[in-house]
């Protein structure tokens, strides 16, 4: 059985803007490709989940977001990251949803599509939700990076963060785990 890193996207690989579908606009966080082309050359599966309510919204299209996607692929590729496949969720918060986070079950759609071993694998973002979605679905660990929302959950939160562990950034993540 495969194991994995699951990563949110905006505030964890690149930088939070609010309702992101422009690709010019995309902006990695330094040491983020590195850092997931460690996870990856120690054998882990990389995979994004991603909440894009905007789309459920009506501020961009499917199509928006997949060029965003395509120039973050594009990029990280430079830096010889390949993800094995992006997930996502378009509906808005209040829409019925079987895949929004914190559901597991883009996790769920990975397990059956790649044969991972959920209790092998790692969730990590930004956000309370990210954190909850990694507990949901039984991985070994989620872990909150500060970028993004991150460093706000910690102090607003430090209750709900069960037993989450907290690192600076996507480097502190792939640290960790490859430490763990």
């Amino acid at each position: 059985m495969n194991q994995a890193v699951f990563l949110d996207r905006d505030g964890t690989i690149n930088e939070e803007r609010e309702y992101l579908y422009q690709p010019e606009k995309l902006v990695i966080f330094p040491g983020a490709g590195a850092a997931l082309r460690q996870l990856q050359t120690a054998g882990f599966d990389l995979f994004i989940v991603t909440n894009q309510s905007g789309i459920g919204r009506g501020y961009y299209t499917q199509a928006d977001m997949e060029a965003v996607h395509r120039r973050l692929v594009q990029e990280l590729g430079c830096e010889g990251v390949s993800f094995q496949k992006i997930y996502f969720s378009p509906e808005a918060p209040d829409q019925p949803s079987r895949s929004r986070k914190p559901s597991p079950q883009l996790l769920f759609d990975a397990r059956d599509e790649f044969g991972l071993d959920l209790s092998r694998c790692y969730m990590v973002g930004d956000k309370l939700i990210d954190l909850k979605c990694g507990w949901n679905a039984g991985v070994k660990k989620s872990l909150l990076v500060r970028t993004g929302y991150g460093a706000e959950v910690e102090r607003r939160s430090p209750d709900k963060l069960g037993e989450a562990v907290v690192v600076d950034d996507l480097a502190g993540a792939a640290k960790w785990i490859l430490n763990a």
